[in-house]
């Protein structure tokens, strides 16, 4: 029972999620500090050895940070952050998650089942707000492509500071009729595992009704462990739950959903023009910019204003 778990996901160090690597370093000298400072830097430079010469995408998606996150993945192991980094390129050479533009998914966004809030974290994490029971659409792959591209846009609004990412999930409205199918499930999570790593901070699983217990219980060890422990059971009564949220919202302007204070209001069309200004932000990052040939709300993209819209909660 998802009731019985709750103990273990809401339990404790919240800080050791918050800052990982930082608390490793806590408690050490300088000298110590500088130690494994000049040990991270050398398995990045060994990574970097190993793969080889990289050109095009590849080298640019192959910078330290990237590097970074796919050691910290699998415990600072060269030749399994290797495997999983070249797996990861070949998946993005066929796939080719940064040339999806919103008008190849605009349908799947009409109920607002995924998008990115217009709020971040208290530590400037981007949000996604993911709310299953708005599902529109049976095209599975399709739904996957959707949310590759969300979670493509959401990494391209991180502050400069910031790498990661917070899931906020409601589950008003979900019925066994329109809950996620298994595989769409092993899809996503295979997805954000493998070619995805260390993106995801937290998720936070907002009131999930009984019906969601036997989803659970099947996809849950789909998940590795440091995945498994990203994810928070939030319950609107319970007072660790309470604490959870706040500890990283603030409540004026986390949404009612989910506790808060703030009215959450999806508008599609709004929703729309600032992913058709984060195309061209997008297409310019990677290069092909005057490749832009779609067309979104009767306007062709490469006409909009590439100034990305202000995200940050009003002050």
């Amino acid at each position: 029972m998802i009731s019985e778990e709750v103990s273990v996901f809401l339990d404790a160090h919240l800080s050791q999620q918050k800052y990982p690597t930082m608390l490793r370093l806590w408690g050490k000298s300088h000298h110590d500090q500088e130690k494994d400072l000049q040990k991270s830097d050398s398995k990045v430079h060994e990574l970097k050895a190993a793969l080889g010469p990289l050109s095009g995408r590849s080298l640019q998606y192959c910078n330290d940070a990237c590097l970074k996150r796919y050691l910290e993945a699998r415990n600072w192991n060269v030749d399994k952050s290797k495997k999983m980094l070249e797996e990861t390129l070949t998946w993005r050479s066929t796939y080719k998650p940064e040339e999806i533009r919103w008008s190849d998914v605009a349908t799947e966004g009409e109920t607002g089942k995924v998008f990115r809030a217009n709020f971040h974290d208290r530590h400037g994490r981007t949000v996604l707000i993911l709310r299953p029971g708005k599902q529109n659409t049976t095209a599975l792959d399709n739904q996957v492509r959707h949310l590759v591209y969300l979670l493509e846009n959401a990494i391209l609004n991180l502050p400069e500071d910031q790498e990661q990412m917070v899931w906020l999930i409601d589950f008003t409205g979900m019925t066994f009729s329109n809950s996620v199918p298994i595989k769409t499930a092993r899809d996503t999570i295979n997805i954000l595992q493998n070619h995805y790593p260390e993106r995801l901070f937290l998720a936070f699983l907002y009131s999930p009704p009984r019906i969601f217990e036997a989803f659970w219980k099947a996809v849950k060890y789909l998940l590795d462990a440091k995945t498994f422990q990203k994810v928070k059971f939030v319950y609107p009564k319970d007072k660790n739950s309470v604490e959870l949220m706040s500890s990283y919202f603030d409540v004026e302007n986390l949404p009612t959903d989910f506790g808060g204070k703030a009215t959450m209001n999806y508008d599609h069309e709004e929703f729309s023009r600032l992913m058709t200004q984060d195309d061209v932000k997008s297409a310019n990052l990677w290069g092909f910019g005057d490749k832009l040939q779609h067309v979104s709300n009767g306007h062709s993209v490469a006409e909009v204003s590439p100034e990305p819209a202000c995200l940050a909660p009003a002050s």
